[in-house]
């Protein structure tokens, strides 16, 4: 659950550098991201508050995540459109995978039903990456 917070973090920032540096098209999907990473994060932390799942949330992402968001807020223009479309497609892909491992296999009923409920909106948001690219 370290990863998904994580991934839930980069989604959020990096779609929040979006409303200066990228056209309409990205700005709406920027829009979905923060609103939609910012509810799931909301109820991992819900999970986690009320005793459900004894994990350690980060309240800033990793390194690795770190120098992702670092790396895309370094570009503008073109290059950042396509650094920014490019990291949502792998960080969607990653995050579809590691949801539905966890909601085959998972060991704690409450996190694999969020797993579960998550996927569904995760498979829509890899779709919609994909098609920022065409």
């Amino acid at each position: 659950m370290t990863e998904a917070a994580n991934s839930d973090l980069l989604e959020i920032e990096s779609s929040k550098l979006v409303a200066a540096k990228s056209d309409a098209k990205d700005k709406a999907f920027a829009d979905r991201m923060i609103k939609d990473h910012t509810a799931t994060s909301a109820e991992l932390k819900g999970l986690v508050s009320r005793g459900k799942v004894q994990v350690n949330l980060p309240a800033a992402m990793d390194k690795a995540h770190g120098a992702k968001l670092d790396r895309l807020n370094s570009l503008s223009g073109a290059a950042f459109t396509k650094a920014y479309q490019d990291l949502q497609v792998s960080a969607h892909k990653d995050a579809v995978l590691l949801f539905e491992r966890y909601a085959k296999g998972g060991d704690n009923a409450d996190l694999k039903g969020f797993a579960v409920k998550t996927l569904p909106p995760l498979r829509e948001h890899s779709r919609m990456a994909q098609d920022l690219r065409k």
